[in-house]
């Protein structure tokens, strides 16, 4: 009996009797990756699988899916290629399909949620399980079985592009949040079916040099662990993530697909991963063709499988036939491949592959793909996304408003109510004149100089056509803003204006625009850029920029607004938060609205009517300009605006060294007030959990919800510290008039840093607690003392308080 098909045996067992039994050339087909070049094809015809895929492969890349146009066009799909690989394969193995999944699937009716930074902003890890739970669902309904999410990547830089796909600079929250989508994702399905996550960008991505996409990373060992690698520990500990892919950059000269030090020593025998780890597209090659380590994609083959790498995406490249001699003829040790091979096959197992390689059909497929609370979960969403970042009491809308102006090209298209690594976005980018997606297409291949841009940028101009029909066909009930503005106030007039592009210094539309202002009571303008993919993007994946301000256009058009003396509300989308200096001068309000997604519009009006209370919280410390970066809250001792003394000025010459906004920040249409802070034991030992209790009431009129902040500061240490950390939050709904009370449990491991000798240590010492609704409104005070000193180990530690509400 063939023992790997018996479903009652672990998966390790069944891999186990599966290897045994593998060619060399078999194995070698587990390690790599199909990419589809189109969907829509017969299996039968599909380019290389008879030569490079003969033996079948690993894994199955459905980016392609993107341009399929029903769901049973996907499944039919799926089924053939699954087949067609299946025959391939001499053992009949079923290959993984991979998909995105951080705003949802790329397929035919699946629901897109907001933007990795829409929900940092919500501060609300069950939201990000039940969001989890969707994307895991629909994905493997159509047979997706490998999720790559969530992005876990700490995001100090707004100059990178991709900074909306992350939860923020903080790597507490980011723990929260991607642990509870992790949980979501992988929890199991009928018949015990699982999609499995895969986070990204292990790790230390986005402190690349210049905020430039995949440019070496220079952080220090101990500062990587600590800050960067702190989400995926608490995914790996708390939700058993079973996925990992490395980001494309050096980390101190060395590639991370390559490092041994970081796949192995880090993330396997420290960090206690036991999952599959996958390469990001293309990135292997990279590391013969762009960070010339080696002197062969082979080479760079071996040097990644060795260092812990398991299969090579998108494309067979570096894990080829002549590394498969290599292994056949001894020069390279056969362990290696077998290790990855082993890893694969569990990962096969664990899913239910063998049992399952098929995505529903039918009657199945709509009761699996469909629940009637989806809409809620994505509405959800985005109501909890909106960040009110300043009011003068202008908002919500006054009853007296007669007459409103709604100015923008944000407003008047739902096309950027989506950001980077949505369904709409990528089927945009597919369609757009250049590629800007790495490992995908290169811009010498795809139509470099031949469209027409936003003046005073390279930016693809897109508006109409092909690109509204893409928004047409995903999304054939979108709005516009001034359309759920009118739905929620009947009696209103809402008339509109064009204004200016999302990019650039085109100040055509102005007159136009100023006209309808001048007829108004309230002009509502929406700025910002176009979070998105390819040229048509002014920030995404591989869009990057050294301006993290508003255009020169939005820039000036809110200046001549403002001379007007007309009320002026900014509803700003993009991946990255606002920063303007005209904007802080003349908005009277200011609703950062990220890239809220399908029901963007809906959660942009019900909040700019006060039919819905906003309670949004920045998850990054938001510079006046690019020259502050990298600025984040919980910086060192000693550094940024806690300089302090020591040396010079206490500002730049041209600009303060604080924030325009603080990490945490965001108001509310209600008040609240912290009292009765209180902490279990002022004398605690290690190894202990210190409770910590505070009571917070609704002092307004209006119900509303509060973000409770606990941060924590180590008054003195052996090594420099933090100024101070987010330890733990809340996000808690408050009625008028009424007190909440909410417990912290904060184990002493999660006070825990690492030493010179790279130890965990748990440090005696005064630490200091903070209790307040952001970073710089910390109303309570406290302290306790930690007795005695501990080493640890690091992947057992706390991540985050939790949380009880009484």
């Amino acid at each position: 009996m063939k023992r790997y098909l018996d479903p009652t045996l672990s998966p390790r067992q069944r891999a186990n009797d599966l290897l045994g039994r593998m060619s060399i050339d078999e194995k070698m087909a587990q390690v790599t990756c199909y990419f589809v070049p189109d969907f829509t094809m017969d299996p039968a015809d599909l380019p290389r699988t008879d030569t490079d895929y003969a033996y079948g492969a690993g894994q199955i890349s459905c980016l392609t899916m993107r341009d399929l146009e029903t769901l049973d066009q996907v499944t039919t799909m799926q089924r053939a290629i699954q087949q067609r690989f299946m025959e391939l394969s001499p053992h009949h193995i079923p290959a993984i399909f991979h998909m995105e999944g951080i705003c949802g699937a790329y397929s035919p009716g699946a629901t897109s949620f907001p933007s990795g930074i829409s929900r940092g902003a919500a501060w609300d890890p069950e939201l990000e399980r039940s969001i989890g739970d969707v994307v895991g669902r629909q994905e493997r309904a159509i047979g997706i079985s490998q999720t790559f999410a969530p992005v876990l990547d700490i995001s100090r830089d707004s100059r990178m592009g991709r900074q909306g796909e992350t939860y923020g600079e903080d790597p507490t929250l980011a723990s929260a949040l991607g642990s509870a989508f992790t949980d979501g994702v992988q929890s199991s399905r009928p018949d015990g079916l699982t999609t499995e996550a895969v986070a990204k960008h292990f790790t230390g991505f986005h402190a690349a040099l210049g905020g430039i996409h995949g440019a070496n990373v220079e952080l220090s060992d101990l500062e990587l662990r600590e800050q960067y690698a702190k989400p995926f520990q608490a995914a790996i500990s708390e939700a058993h993530l079973r996925g990992i892919m490395p980001c494309y950059a050096s980390i101190r000269n060395e590639p991370a697909s390559g490092s041994k030090r970081l796949l192995t020593a880090l993330l396997r025998d420290e960090m206690g991963f036991d999952g599959l780890v996958v390469s990001d597209y293309g990135a292997i090659t990279n590391i013969h063709t762009v960070q010339k380590v080696t002197e062969s994609l082979t080479e760079a083959g071996l040097r990644a499988m060795e260092a812990g790498m398991d299969q090579e995406l998108h494309v067979r490249s570096a894990f080829n036939n002549e590394l498969a001699e290599w292994f056949r003829s001894g020069k390279a040790d056969i362990a290696i491949l077998d290790r990855a091979v082993h890893r694969v096959l569990e990962a096969k197992f664990r899913m239910g592959l063998f049992e399952h390689p098929f995505a529903l059909q039918g009657d199945e497929l709509m009761s699996e793909f469909f629940h009637d609370g989806d809409a809620d979960v994505t509405l959800r969403a985005a109501l909890e996304s909106m960040t009110l970042l300043k009011n003068d009491g202008t908002l919500p809308i006054a009853d007296g408003i007669r007459t409103i102006a709604v100015i923008g090209p944000h407003a008047e298209n739902a096309r950027y109510l989506f950001g980077g690594y949505t369904h709409l976005s990528m089927a945009e980018g597919a369609v757009a004149a250049m590629t800007s997606m790495a490992g995908i297409t290169t811009a010498e291949d795809s139509g470099a100089g031949t469209f027409e841009t936003l003046p005073g940028t390279p930016i693809q101009r897109s508006e109409g056509g092909r690109f509204d029909a893409i928004l047409h066909r995903l999304h054939p009930k979108a709005t516009t803003l001034a359309d759920e503005l009118r739905r929620l106030l009947p009696g209103i007039t809402v008339i509109t204006a064009h204004g200016y592009d999302h990019s650039g210094t085109d100040e055509s539309g102005f007159d136009e625009a100023l006209q309808a202002a001048a007829q108004a009571d309230l002009v509502i303008a929406t700025v910002g850029g176009k979070h998105a993919t390819s040229s048509i993007a002014s920030m995404g994946e591989g869009v990057d920029a050294t301006d993290i301000n508003l255009s020169l256009a939005q820039e000036r058009f809110i200046e001549l607004l403002g001379e007007t003396g007309k009320s002026m509300v900014l509803v700003h989308m993009n991946g990255r938060a606002i920063s303007s200096d005209a904007a802080d001068r003349y908005a009277n309000a200011i609703l950062e609205a990220w890239n809220p997604s399908e029901s963007g519009f809906e959660a942009i009006a019900r909040t700019l009517t006060g039919d819905y209370n906003p309670a949004g919280r920045l998850p990054v410390t938001v510079p006046y300009t690019a020259g502050q970066i990298p600025l984040y809250y919980n910086h060192p001792n000693g550094s940024a605006w806690h300089q302090g003394d020591s040396v010079g000025f206490p500002e730049y010459v041209d600009s303060p060294h604080t924030p325009r906004y603080p990490f945490g920040h965001g108001l509310s249409y209600s008040r609240f007030a912290y009292e009765d802070l209180t902490i279990n034991d002022t004398d605690v030992r290690v190894g202990d959990v210190v409770t910590i209790s505070v009571t917070i009431a609704n002092v307004s009129n209006r119900d509303g919800e509060e973000v409770v902040q606990l941060y924590v500061r180590d008054r003195y240490a052996s090594m420099t510290r933090p100024v101070m950390e987010l330890a733990g939050f809340r996000r808690l709904p408050i009625a008028a008039g009424r007190r909440r009370r909410i417990t912290f449990d904060l184990k002493t491991s999660q006070l825990a840093f690492l030493t010179v000798d790279r130890q965990w240590k748990i440090e005696h010492g005064t630490i200091d607690v903070f209790v307040g609704g952001s970073s710089q409104d910390l109303q309570l005070h406290g302290k306790f003392e930690i007795l005695g000193d501990r080493i640890i180990e690091g992947k057992e530690r706390g991540f985050y308080a939790k949380s009880v509400v009484e």
